[in-house]
């Protein structure tokens, strides 16, 4: 029986923001620089928008709702990264009105991320 959180994850794919629509047909199938996205992906307690877990790069999209929620973004960041994965944020705003720019700043993470060391793998998350 799957998790609640993966549970969750499932229902919020089914629940994308327009945002999430557009930038989701940019990466999915290998579409972007060969790389393999998976989206509303379970991630050490939390859940990841999008995540490449071969270059251990995670792709966040804020709507409004996160302006109040800052020390808790800044605390998944950490924990994120804590274990070797880039985080990403970008707004929804951005992704709609700006994609071009997204992408650019996508594709450099993407070679930053290549550059790196094997990172640490999560320890197993059972809430």
């Amino acid at each position: 029986m799957p998790s609640p959180l993966l549970r969750f994850a499932r229902r919020m794919r089914a629940q994308d923001t327009k945002a999430e629509e557009l930038l989701w047909q940019v990466l999915r199938g290998r579409r972007f620089e060969g790389v393999k996205f998976r989206r509303q992906v379970p991630l050490a307690g939390y859940i990841a928008d999008f995540c490449c877990f071969g270059l251990g790069l995670t792709i966040e999209l804020d709507g409004v709702h996160h302006e109040d929620q800052s020390a808790r973004d800044i605390a998944r960041r950490a924990l994120i990264e804590e274990h070797g994965y880039l985080e990403l944020r970008f707004s929804n705003a951005d992704v709609r009105g700006r994609l071009d720019w997204v992408l650019v700043e996508i594709g450099r993470a993407i070679d930053i991320a290549r550059n790196q060391p094997m990172r640490t793998p999560f320890p197993r998350y059972d809430p």
